[in-house]
């Protein structure tokens, strides 16, 4: 077989009704690449944000979407040592990115490059990153980790690293948030998460554990309430995924010296509250989160793996034109709680 099927976004982005299925060629890995069969994707809000035009950075004409593929390597570069074929394996999010900062938005899969959904991709061999086979996550639980996973684990322990017994604030019950809460639990901490329905509140206390939660309908000054829960100290991490409608309860809700990590731009305020008084006012460090490196995504691998993290998908679709449409659907819908993923292999 020397074709694949290809999802992609060709035209105006200004639908999730827009991606459409085409028939291209199986690459061949360079060198130093490897050529992976890819089974399962794990989508994000910001291919939300590539689909309608809301992706406040480059995208390339005709892109196919998505960053977050786990998947089989089934062919090697000449040059390629460190792997071998029938390795399951996932893909960094910026394969130029391999430790450190991000120093640009230029290389991301699914916007600047042409990105996963389809069923093989060639990568660099230093992008990559090695699951365990015999490991109870499924392909679906491995891809979530390469964005979302690597996004918590950076504003867990990249700048300042969690301590048990510290307590962190997670904003809503995305994929992000309850991630980050498998992993902050996992390492000793006390959580926190916010959400406008108890009903979500409730799930995730039962089934992931939160020590405690906040219905920020029922207390529109949230952090007021985070306060409370804390004795008057605050909270030592905010995982921020509002923007600016949320940015000043969110430097409020934390001790003197907390972390607030921005990590999303769910909410937007009417006048921009003055960040640089309230960060100044707690001494707090409000730091941008821009996914990860490569080094990042080994190390919440092996933390999940040696842990027997389970991660959380909430719901698979199927690879074809109109499933991928469906699980988009899905996804804005805002029903779901964690991850949302397309299996390309049944």
């Amino acid at each position: 077989m020397s074709q694949q099927t290809v999802i992609r976004l060709p035209g105006e982005r200004n639908s999730i009704q827009n991606f459409r299925a085409f028939q291209e060629p199986i690459p061949v890995p360079a060198k130093h690449e490897v050529l992976i069969k890819v089974h399962s994707v794990s989508l994000n809000y910001r291919d939300v944000g590539v689909a309608l035009s809301l992706y406040p950075f480059p995208v390339k004409d005709n892109v196919v979407p998505c960053s977050d593929a786990a998947g089989v390597i089934v062919e090697v570069g000449e040059g390629v040592k460190n792997v071998s074929k029938d390795d399951h394996v996932i893909t960094t999010f910026d394969p130029t990115n391999l430790y450190g900062q991000q120093m640009d938005w230029n290389n991301g899969h699914g916007a600047p490059v042409d990105g996963v959904l389809r069923e093989y991709i060639t990568v660099p061999v230093t992008s990559v990153v090695q699951v365990p086979k015999d490991s109870p996550q499924s392909f679906s639980e491995w891809s979530t980790l390469v964005c979302t996973g690597v996004t918590a684990w950076n504003a867990l322990y990249a700048l300042t690293p969690l301590k048990p017994g510290q307590i962190v604030l997670f904003q809503g019950t995305g994929g992000v948030s309850i991630t980050g809460l498998i992993l902050a639990k996992a390492a000793g901490a006390i959580t926190i998460v916010t959400s406008s329905s108890d009903d979500k509140l409730a799930f995730v206390k039962e089934n992931f554990g939160a020590d405690y939660t906040i219905n920020y309908k029922t207390h529109p000054e949230w952090s007021k309430e985070a306060l409370r829960l804390t004795n008057g100290e605050g909270v030592d991490y905010v995982f921020e995924n509002g923007g600016s409608g949320t940015i000043a309860e969110s430097i409020n809700s934390v001790k003197m010296g907390g972390n607030v990590s921005v990590i999303g731009f769910l909410s937007q305020a009417k006048e921009m509250p003055d960040v640089a008084s309230l960060a100044l006012a707690k001494g707090a460090v409000i730091r941008g989160v821009i996914v990860g490196s490569t080094q990042l995504l080994q190390e919440v691998v092996r933390f999940v793996a040696r842990k027997g993290l389970r991660l959380p998908v909430e719901k698979e679709f199927g690879f074809s034109q109109e499933e991928t449409i469906k699980a988009f659907e899905y996804l804005t819908s805002g029903t779901h709680i964690g991850k949302v993923c397309i299996k390309v292999v049944e």
